[in-house]
């Protein structure tokens, strides 16, 4: 009853005032990034929805031009990869309030599993063990507040999954309150470099079977 009517109506009412209370801030972002340097004002790129399906993500451009697509903790060179401004609204997550017209258009919601680039194939692997691909992606959502970045794929895939299991009104609440504080914090923002993290905890999983 609450995933399949209310929260989508919830998501609905809520995106409209979100997008006319920030529609200025929105635009003096967009300005922004227009003189950050040459490309579009906003970033499309494919994602996993709801049923493995994909849809368009709309972000503010953040990158130069001509980055390619990889989870940005990937990223080997950041820093010049990623614009000025652009390190700013990725540190405060201001680049992702384009979503709020993804939710407008019911391929998101405000709480749910963060949707997975369209060649992330190993944490879409990783989600089927918990369905949480079944349900839609999330602006924000449980592994955001839980490391989000930081998180390998097999401890972020688990954190989605209990997602899955206690979705309701007052765990949502709990996500969205979460998330305003990691933001202002900036927690678990990790820019390129997390290659080597990632090997670490794949070798000290390892080390923990063995022993």
């Amino acid at each position: 009853m609450y995933a399949k009517i209310v929260k989508p109506i919830l998501d609905f009412a809520a995106a409209v005032c979100c997008i006319l209370i920030l529609l200025l801030p929105m635009a003096v972002i967009a300005v922004a990034v227009l003189v950050s340097g040459p490309g579009p004002v906003l970033y499309t790129q494919k994602r996993v929805g709801k049923g493995k399906k994909l849809f368009t993500l709309l972000k503010f451009r953040t990158m130069k031009t001509g980055t390619p697509e990889v989870a940005t903790h990937l990223l080997e060179n950041p820093e010049e990869t990623i614009t000025g401004v652009g390190r700013f609204l990725r540190k405060y997550s201001l680049d992702e309030l384009p979503q709020l017209f993804n939710i407008l258009t019911f391929k998101m919601s405000f709480v749910g599993p963060r949707p997975a680039l369209w060649n992330q194939d190993d944490l879409v692997a990783e989600r089927d063990k918990y369905g949480a691909n079944d349900v839609k992606p999330g602006l924000t959502g449980w592994a955001q507040i839980n490391g989000r970045d930081e998180l390998p794929i097999p401890v972020k895939a688990s954190y989605d999954g209990e997602y899955v299991k206690k979705m309701g009104p007052l765990f949502d609440l709990k996500c969205i309150f979460g998330t305003v504080k990691a933001v202002f914090k900036a927690d678990g923002v990790v820019e390129g470099g997390n290659k080597d993290k990632e090997s670490e905890n794949k070798d000290r999983e390892n080390e923990n079977k063995t022993n």
